[in-house]
């Protein structure tokens, strides 16, 4: 029980710090989103790198690179982290707030799905009318977007598709981190490189700029490594409920920090949606404390 709670406490402060990390992003627009990534993966690798030696766990996240000992993985999960990354930036720095945050609204009933077909996750009715609820909320949304919403839906799929990876990932949440960032590095490093041959100034050009680069790493690894404790000791349906946290504190942010479009039918969507949260809390809160277990 311990273990689940540490897990769920870990989910909220991940959903949390993703809510209102688009603000921080925001201030980084002096570079391009494909820069801004880049300086995400090198600055968290040298920020989780001590760390790791300091826990002696540098030789196990080397050892997991060998192919046999699960690097694929790693592999995967990094490229659809970067990925995920890129879109979800490039989406904030372009006005689209509320639509990403479509996207992670959508993302925790793909989470629901994967937990059926991969984990053998079953849910209740109490909880199918919350996912019911829910998609109706959803739903409200589409029209707003005025067409097929792109970005919601890959950064639905492509984080729901890293849940999974890193749940069968064989590393713990450090150490997987480490070894996805490791992984990435290369690639990060080049870019900035030639970016610098083209002439563009990769620090900002001043230090208060250089300053906020380099607490991408701190705003990248944080929540990553709440995310990835929480997705290995609870289930990827309670996972998928609380998720909701996040894409809630974004929406606000887009609508109420830098304006963004809002419509009454994302106002009603905004409504269904905490109306199914509140089924599903209702509904865990009844459960015996042995079914709330992670799977």
């Amino acid at each position: 029980m311990n273990e689940s709670r540490n897990g769920v406490l870990s989910a909220v402060a991940a959903f949390f710090l993703w809510g209102i990390l688009p603000i921080f992003w925001k201030s980084l627009s002096f570079i391009p989103p494909a820069s801004i990534i880049a300086h995400r993966t090198l600055w968290s690798l040298l920020l989780l790198l001590p760390v790791l030696a300091g826990r002696r766990q540098l030789g196990e996240l080397f050892r997991s690179l060998a192919p046999r000992r699960g690097g694929g993985w790693h592999l995967l999960s990094g490229t659809l982290l970067a990925g995920n990354w890129l879109l979800y930036v490039w989406a904030t720095l372009n006005g689209r707030i509320i639509e990403s945050a479509l996207g992670y609204y959508l993302n925790p009933f793909l989470n629901m799905l994967a937990g059926a077909l991969f984990f053998g996750e079953r849910q209740n009715r109490l909880q199918l009318t919350a996912v019911a609820v829910a998609i109706a909320g959803v739903a409200c949304q589409l029209p707003a977007v005025k067409g097929i919403p792109w970005v919601a839906l890959v950064l639905a799929l492509s984080f729901s598709l890293y849940a999974v990876v890193r749940k069968k990932a064989p590393l713990g949440a450090l150490a997987g981190l480490g070894a996805e960032t490791l992984m990435l590095a290369p690639v990060g490093l080049v870019w900035l490189l030639w970016q610098e041959s083209q002439g563009a100034v990769i620090f900002g050009g001043s230090v208060p700029r250089a300053a906020l680069i380099l607490c991408t790493g701190l705003a990248t690894a944080t929540p990553l490594l709440c995310f990835g404790h929480a997705a290995r000791t609870i289930s990827l349906t309670t996972l998928g409920i609380l998720q909701f946290l996040a894409p809630t504190l974004q929406f606000l942010i887009g609508w109420k920090f830098y304006g963004e479009a809002m419509s009454p039918l994302r106002l009603a969507s905004f409504s269904l949606i905490w109306a199914a949260v509140a089924i599903y809390a209702a509904n865990a809160l009844r459960r015996p404390p042995e079914t709330q277990k992670a799977a």
